[in-house]
């Protein structure tokens, strides 16, 4: 790799260095002050970083030593760096949204982000006659709304085979992506570097299909569900995430906390939002909000997959009581606990 000079680096190249030094839970405190756009600069930058030499790591600290913490363990960054940093500042969902705009850029890949900043039925007359895996592959490049504008204007039986295309996209690569720019009657750069876009998979399923109606909704996921059981399976799982939590009236939300251990709860609640924290601080005693608060500081770093088994137990008590009917998760905007 060449040799660093610090000194010639912008300003958001000097930062993109400090939020790698100072570690990903640090580092997701900065980034939650900032803009999306703002963050996904900062985030090609330090996806550009893999490795911070000693030298560069002292002039960065010299230069920020007002605002370093304690913590300077971390010198490693790249596109995980990135990835882990967003997830905590900003959720699975919105790290995935950000985290595929950064990634390595070919001329194929921009074409898709310039098609994806079109209008709703301007991207729907464009792909309305491609095969169902183009029209899901270019959904995954959509914000949820839009893609959920697009979906409800194709036909029931197309709508059915694009959202379990959707469903099983991992990672395409990008020899892929030029062939489906080719399709769209666009032109691309070829020589690209050999790599892949991460798109689609459950998580995005389960956004679109929260953006749906209701009835719309809920009847492809029972048909997704007898085409493909894991996967319609694993989209159920994920249509209801820990944030949404939020959405619950208090009595709910008390009614799911009382079936919840509070030792997994204080894991679950490290990557929660301010106004969740409060939420469910609100639901419960004083004394037994004292006792988590308390149970939380003490944990110190929890890893994420261990926050997130922790969120998903949780998710699976509030699936039950659902079904159970004890609780409801069809709330009016008026009557919900807004997060």
């Amino acid at each position: 790799m060449a040799e660093l000079d610090y000194a010639k680096f912008s300003r958001q190249q000097k930062l993109a260095v400090l939020l790698i030094i100072i570690g990903p839970e640090a580092a997701a405190e900065v980034l939650k002050h900032f803009e999306d756009p703002e963050i996904e600069l900062l985030c090609r930058e330090m996806s550009a970083f893999t490795m911070i030499p000693a030298e560069v790591q002292r002039q960065a600290i010299e230069e920020f030593s007002t605002l370093i913490g304690a913590s300077l363990t971390s010198a490693l960054g790249g596109l995980p760096y990135a990835q882990r940093t967003l997830e905590i500042a900003k959720g699975d969902y919105k790290a995935s949204s950000i985290i595929g705009r950064v990634g390595p850029v070919s001329s194929s890949v921009e074409v898709i982000k310039d098609i994806s900043e079109m209008e709703g039925r301007q991207i729907f007359n464009l792909i309305k006659h491609e095969q169902p895996q183009t029209i899901a592959f270019v959904l995954s490049y959509l914000e949820p709304h839009k893609a959920s504008e697009i979906f409800t204007l194709l036909s029931p039986d197309m709508r059915e085979e694009v959202i379990e295309r959707l469903g099983t996209i991992e990672s395409t690569s990008l020899e892929l992506v030029g062939k489906i720019v080719r399709s769209l009657g666009k032109h691309f750069d070829t020589k690209m570097r050999p790599t892949f876009h991460h798109s689609g998979g459950v998580r995005v399923v389960a956004e679109l299909l929260n953006g749906l109606d209701k009835e719309m909704s809920k009847g492809l996921l029972a048909r997704l569900e007898e085409r493909n059981t894991g996967l319609g399976s694993q989209v159920r799982k994920k249509m209801f995430s820990f944030e949404d939590l939020g959405r619950l009236v208090a009595a709910d939300l008390q009614r799911v906390l009382r079936e919840v251990d509070s030792a997994n709860l204080a894991v679950a609640m490290k990557s929660a939002s301010e106004s969740l924290r409060d939420q469910i601080f609100a639901a419960i005693s004083k004394r037994a909000a004292e006792s988590l608060r308390e149970e939380i500081s003490l944990l110190g770093p929890v890893r994420l997959k261990d926050v997130e088994t922790a969120q998903d137990a949780i998710i699976q008590v509030v699936r039950r009581l659902e079904e159970e009917g004890q609780i409801s998760l069809e709330i009016d905007a008026e009557q919900a606990v807004i997060a």
